[in-house]
């Protein structure tokens, strides 16, 4: 009897080991995909808030992608963003310059970005939810003319594509200059897509819809 009862107690204890073993072993595994998760989410954004995406959902005015048409007045917004990168080679492109004559920013601190400037003009500023850097529109693309969309530049096609298309939470530290913009558009207008932001430039200007410049000449002239 007592043989059987130390048999019974050892199987136990066994399987009492076993199922710790695969407790503790079920752990390392959450564990390591929790960091596999967090490493490939690296370098890209976190989700906008409840608050902001509530918000989006109240305006009616839209882009041709579905994005909402924020007033000037509203520096927190929920944005399309996509990405480019001087790698891609398209027909025209200047390399790795802005439409400024300046160079691409991809730094520690400072970013590049595209925008039709009629409704992000040059040298505007913000700032990407769950991301440490500031990023400046200094360029445009045609494709963007018309939109609300925002293009982050990426210096390989690797980082362009890991980032893709998403909506972000964005926020305006300082606005660009519209004056500089329309003016820097007025030489362009030969091009079809700079024609026509200097056209809706030039109504949203005359109509009083646009914030007042909060960067310099001398600021702009540096990017």
């Amino acid at each position: 009897m007592t043989n059987l009862f130390n048999s019974l107690m050892t199987k136990s204890a066994g399987l009492v080991l076993l199922a710790l073993l695969a407790s503790c072993s079920q752990m390392t595994d959450l564990s390591s995909n929790t960091l596999l998760h967090k490493k490939s989410q690296k370098g890209l954004p976190s989700e906008p808030s409840a608050k902001v995406v509530a918000s989006a959902a109240k305006i009616k005015s839209r882009d041709k992608h579905g994005y909402k048409t924020y007033s000037d007045k509203v520096r927190t917004r929920l944005v399309r963003t996509t990405s480019y990168s001087h790698q891609e080679r398209e027909k025209g492109a200047p390399g790795r310059k802005n439409c400024l004559g300046g160079t691409l920013k991809y730094g520690s601190q400072v970013r590049s970005v595209a925008a039709d400037w009629s409704v992000y003009p040059v040298g505007t500023k913000f700032r990407i939810k769950g991301l440490p850097y500031i990023y400046v529109v200094d360029d445009f693309g045609s494709a963007l003319v018309g939109t609300n969309t925002l293009d982050i530049y990426h210096p390989t096609l690797s980082l362009m594509r890991k980032w893709a298309s998403r909506s972000v939470e964005v926020t305006i530290i300082q606005w660009g200059d519209y004056d500089r913009s329309l003016r820097l558009l007025s030489q362009r207008r030969r091009y079809k897509h700079c024609n026509k932001m200097y056209v809706q430039l030039q109504g949203r200007i005359s109509r009083r819809e646009v914030a007042k410049s909060e960067t310099s000449a001398e600021e702009i002239s540096q990017l």
